[in-house]
């Protein structure tokens, strides 16, 4: 079929593919250096316990058969590799169903990671990933062009992504619709990045600009990746601009990087080459045509895509709109959304050790170092991003509400009083080096960002302020 593959889009392809795979490679780097504290056997959810009383059907993943701590690190370090071979162009030096397989099991490790993760794997990031990572499987190699349909499929999902997170907004926070959101959001944002004092500190009517300007690019945008191009392409590198904006004035793991690589199936391929002065095709030698197997498993797809579509669509036409959800077990055509509700003040949970058995108004008490979360007031806040710090984003849900901190934070609290080796190791600093703490205790802080005056004379960042007791002194009961 003549009408199956497009031609232009190789060096599209060519960057779409090698970006999702280094996203692959960071999120199975993630999950194997974090996983022991979060959900291994002696982790704060451990997945042998949730495999106990979750059905197969909802949660089908590769541990069902085996678990084991030694075997997740196995498969996390095994995705890790694969990935970072198809990085450097591994699938395109293989046969056509070859190149198909390795996605596919890109695809399967992951889903088996995510269905296990419970509350530390609930970010939309990581259904987009996934639903990303399956429509990959049938973009092909070098052996043939890219299929229309699919790149059409890449197309549909990054427009749910951005006309829902667009949606969401106008029908949720009311500072989306009078522009005022962006007064608060980088002061309150889950985890601020190194430039985001200054993007705070930015004129009002600035913000103003920037919130206008981000509906534009959520609500009307996303129409023109559907349209010829160079439209289409002009649509892409709109979103692309939105998004740098957004890695710099924030960390959001892998959530703007994805919604990058996404865009590139919009890219024209051959535009791009003749801009940046690259040769007419990345492949050495001229693609093949699609067999037939292929054409008809790429139809049947689309199909699949299609039907799937309904409950996602639903949603986006829905006043009572959903965010991140997924209407199936696989993490397929998913429903997504960012930020429907800003924070008006940030609200930090500060967790504090100290060596004394007997309490009193002389006690010393060592605060522990978070990596990427607020803390010490006068620490610039990092980047990490596209790397996910799982505990630093649920400990900004603590300071929100403690019913968000309810399955893990007493776990958290033990494996400090413990001097856990793994949990230890998701922190930056531990007081407590060389025997466990006797006490632990948190405490619920207001934390703002200073002004020029404040931060001139201080040096501090941030400003914060003890608001209440978050738990109280907690202690290991010894026989």
């Amino acid at each position: 079929m003549e009408w199956f593959t497009a031609s232009g889009y190789g060096w599209s392809r060519l960057v779409f593919q090698r970006g999702l795979a280094v996203l692959y490679l960071v999120a199975f780097a993630s999950a194997a250096l974090q996983f022991r504290a979060l959900i291994g056997e002696r982790g704060m959810l451990p997945v042998p316990r949730f495999l106990e009383y979750v059905p197969a059907r909802r949660v089908p993943t590769l541990f069902r058969w085996h678990y084991s701590d030694r075997f997740f690190a196995g498969c996390a370090w095994g995705g890790a590799l694969l990935a970072a071979a198809v990085a450097a162009g591994a699938a395109d030096l293989v046969p056509l169903w070859t190149s198909m397989l390795m996605w596919a099991v890109l695809w399967g490790l992951y889903l088996s990671i995510v269905n296990v993760g419970q509350t530390w794997y609930s970010f939309g990031w990581e259904s987009l990933l996934l639903e990303t990572g399956f429509l990959a499987v049938f973009l092909g190699n070098a052996r043939t062009d890219p299929p229309v349909l699919v790149l059409f499929l890449l197309r549909w999902l990054l427009f749910r992504v951005e006309f829902g997170a667009g949606l969401i907004k106008l029908r949720g926070d009311r500072c989306w619709r009078d522009l005022t959101c962006l007064y608060y959001h980088h002061e309150t944002q889950p985890m601020p990045g190194p430039l985001s004092w200054f993007f705070h500190r930015l004129p009002r009517p600035l913000h103003r600009v920037e919130t206008a300007a981000n509906h534009v690019a959520q609500l009307v945008v996303p129409f023109g990746l559907f349209a010829p191009q160079p439209v289409a392409s002009v649509a892409a590198g709109l979103v692309i601009v939105t998004q740098l904006w957004l890695v710099a004035s924030g960390n959001f793991a892998w959530l703007n990087w994805l919604t990058i690589v996404l865009a590139f199936a919009a890219v024209d391929g051959d535009a791009m080459a003749d801009l940046f002065g690259l040769p007419d095709s990345p492949l050495p030698s001229p693609a093949h045509a699609a067999p037939v197997w292929y054409e008809v498993l790429v139809i049947a797809v689309t199909v699949l895509v299609a039907v799937l579509s309904w409950w996602p669509v639903r949603n986006l036409l829905s006043r009572g709109q959903r965010m991140n959800m997924s209407f199936n077990a696989y993490h397929l055509v998913n429903t997504y959304g960012a930020f429907g509700s800003v924070n008006r003040s940030r609200f930090e949970v500060v967790v504090e050790g100290t060596a004394d058995t007997a309490l009193g108004p002389e006690t010393e008490w060592r605060e522990y170092g978070f990596k990427g979360k607020p803390g010490d007031p006068r620490r610039l806040p990092r980047q990490f991003a596209p790397w996910h710090l799982r505990l630093d984003w649920l400990m900004w849900f603590a300071g929100i509400s403690p019913a968000y901190a309810r399955d893990w934070f007493g776990p958290f609290i033990e494996r400090l009083l413990e001097n856990d080796r793994d949990t230890l190791r998701l922190l930056r600093h531990n007081p407590f080096p060389d025997a466990p703490p006797a006490h632990v205790r948190a405490r619920l802080y207001l934390y703002r960002f200073t002004t020029w005056r404040e931060l001139r004379a201080t040096g501090a960042w941030w400003h914060r302020e003890l608001v209440r007791e978050f738990l109280p002194p907690a202690a290991l009961r010894r026989p």
